[in-house]
């Protein structure tokens, strides 16, 4: 098949995989409702499951054991230390080092699974339902790619257009990265304290941080900054608007989710773990405008971090010719 007949066959595809993501979260909103279980709408629910319906033969899709197992493990070990550990440095970098390792040993695909860590520390979840919590959706969604990609679309082909996609998402194969990647969590860690908002290390950024530096050269947002902030931004604005109108129901959460992938398409960039910022405010005891400051805040300080550790690499290649 010539390329342009596969982007022709993609592009016919899309359409579906928005309204069946916006159906799947609020789905999960309202079991969360009706369960009182509120963390079921585990925000990254909302990256994983857009990027696993638009590419159903991406990696995250290929990968639906490490979709479920690989949260769970993250989700155990940042419960059992927001339980033991006061919020800190030392205890974010351990919870953020805990999900390194698991997955580094799973040799996982689904870096999502560090927010589902870092949540207990930054929302100060001590319950034991917060891992099961996390499996009710990746279990669902696990489920749902599977049958998603069997009754639907038999496009490998595609993946001559979702090479950068694929590669970003793949575990990392290099961790020269990891110092300037400690630094920038020292950093924001340390804004975090100062300003008395935890929001600045929103969980969703370490994951946009972690696939931004392991992947540097196919990562899609590590050259547009600004659009990067911009889609943080706005996808936090309208997570505290739609909570705001509407409350924390499906419906709210469904109109988030919509919201951003419209952010993205108009911003044309491909950066799941914004859909995660909208519907962080969901799960958010007081959600108000503060959120969004906090989030433009976090992130412009990742870029920072991220464009001086680039400039040094490239130093070093000069001097090194």
């Amino acid at each position: 098949m010539r390329a342009g007949s596969v982007r022709n066959a993609v592009s016919r595809r899309p359409w579906l995989a928005e309204p069946a993501t916006a159906l799947y979260i609020g789905l999960i909103a309202f079991i969360a409702q009706a369960t009182g279980l509120f963390y079921v709408l585990f925000p990254e629910l909302g990256a994983l499951s857009h990027d696993v319906l638009k590419r159903p033969h991406g990696v995250w899709a290929r990968a639906p054991l490490m979709l479920v197992l690989t949260p769970l493990l993250t989700a155990v070990g940042g419960t059992l230390i927001v339980r033991h550990l006061p919020y800190g440095m030392l205890s974010v970098l351990l919870d953020v080092g805990w999900s390194a390792v698991v997955i580094a040993v799973l040799k996982s695909p689904i870096a999502p699974a560090i927010s589902a860590g870092l949540m207990p520390l930054a929302l100060q979840i001590r319950s034991g339902w917060y891992p099961p919590s996390i499996l009710i959706g990746t279990v669902l969604l696990a489920g749902l790619s599977l049958l998603w990609r069997r009754i639907g679309f038999p496009l490998p082909a595609e993946a001559m257009l979702d090479a950068d996609d694929d590669a970003v998402e793949r575990a990392p194969g290099d961790y020269s990265w990891v110092p300037f990647f400690l630094l920038f969590l020292l950093l924001v860690i340390g804004a975090a304290e100062l300003s008395g908002d935890r929001m600045v290390l929103f969980p969703p950024l370490v994951v946009i941080g972690f696939e931004m530096f392991s992947h540097p050269a196919h990562c899609p947002w590590a050259n547009r900054p600004f659009a990067l902030l911009a889609a943080c931004g706005l996808t936090a604005v309208a997570g505290v608007a739609c909570v705001t109108v509407l409350g924390v129901g499906p419906f709210g959460a469904t109109l988030s989710i919509l919201a951003g992938v419209a952010v993205l398409q108009v911003l044309d960039l491909h950066v799941p773990p914004a859909l995660a910022v909208g519907l962080l405010p969901f799960v958010l005891v007081r959600p108000d405008w503060s959120f969004p400051v906090a989030v433009v805040a976090g992130t412009a300080l990742q870029v920072l971090t991220f464009y001086a550790w680039r400039k040094l690499l490239r130093l070093r290649e000069a001097r090194s010719r």
